[in-house]
C-alpha cells in the first residue's frame, strides 16, 4: 500500500488525433457558357466582318441615268471622305448666283480644295439652269452643306436664273424627280424628311421657297406625286 509521500507517476494524456480537415473539392466550372459565349461572338463579329465588307465602295451607290457623276478630289474643304453613316433627310439649297451652271457650281466647290479662301463648302448634287444633274459626292459621304445636318442628309444645290431664286421649270422638274428618287432609295417621307437649309439654321435658303411657303408646300406635294407615279408604274 503505498505511502501517503509516495509519488504517483501521472498517466500520460493521450491527445486526440487532430479532425480530419474536409478536403473541398474544386468546383469545376462548366465550359459550356464560355464555349456558347464564345461562338456567339465569333458569330456576331464575322457578320459584322461580312456585312463590312459587303457594304458598298465610296462611288458604287447606283444613280439614275440622267445623273452626271463628276465627283470632287478628296480634300479638307470640300470632300472629306468622311463617312454618312444614315440618310434621314434631303436638304434643299440655292447656290445664290443668278445664271451660274451646274458645271460652274460644281468647279467652284473643286477650286475650294486648296484652303486658300478658307471655305468649306460643297454639296452631293447639283441641278443645272437645263435640268442637268451633277453628282459632287458619293452617297455614302458627308457634304459640306447643310451644317448641323451634313450628318444625316443628302444636300441639293439648285440653280436659278434670277434674283427671286425661284427654280426654272427644267429646273424644277429635276429637282423634283432626283428627290423623288431619293426618298424611294432611302425610305424617306417628302413631307417630314425633304427641308430647306433654312429649316436648319434659318438661313434664307433657298430664298424663294422660304419667301413663298405655299410653293414649298407645293413642291413637297410634287415629290410626294412622283413617287406615287412611280410605284404605280413598278407594280
Amino acid at each position: 500500500m503505498p505511502s501517503a509521500n509516495t509519488y504517483e507517476r501521472p498517466r500520460p494524456v493521450r491527445e486526440s488525433p487532430p479532425p480530419r480537415r474536409r478536403r473541398r473539392r474544386k468546383r469545376r466550372l462548366n465550359p459550356r457558357p464560355f464555349l456558347l459565349l464564345l461562338l456567339l461572338v465569333l458569330v456576331i463579329g464575322g457578320g459584322l466582318l461580312v456585312r463590312r465588307s459587303l457594304a458598298p465602295a465610296a462611288d458604287s451607290i447606283p444613280v439614275p441615268d440622267y445623273v452626271q457623276q463628276d465627283l470632287l478630289t478628296v480634300n479638307p474643304y470640300s470632300r472629306p471622305g468622311d463617312e454618312l453613316k444614315s440618310i434621314r433627310g434631303v436638304v434643299i439649297h440655292y447656290v445664290g448666283n443668278p445664271g451660274t451652271s451646274a458645271q460652274a457650281n460644281r468647279n467652284y466647290f473643286e477650286s475650294l480644295k486648296d484652303g486658300t479662301d478658307g471655305t468649306y463648302a460643297s454639296s452631293h448634287f447639283v441641278v443645272g439652269l437645263e435640268g442637268e444633274v451633277i453628282q459632287c459626292v458619293p452617297l455614302t459621304e458627308i457634304a459640306y452643306a447643310s451644317n448641323s445636318r451634313n450628318e444625316d442628309t443628302v444636300s441639293i444645290e439648285v440653280c436659278h436664273p434670277d434674283e427671286t431664286g425661284e427654280f426654272g421649270p427644267e429646273t424644277y422638274e429635276s429637282v423634283v424627280r432626283l428627290t423623288a428618287w431619293l426618298c424611294e432609295t432611302f425610305h424617306l417621307d417628302p413631307e417630314s424628311d425633304v427641308i430647306r437649309h433654312y429649316d436648319v439654321t434659318g438661313k434664307y435658303c433657298p430664298r424663294y421657297y422660304v419667301e413663298n411657303e405655299d410653293a414649298w408646300a407645293a413642291l413637297r406635294s410634287d415629290v410626294s406625286d412622283r413617287i406615287a407615279q412611280d410605284e404605280a408604274a413598278a407594280s
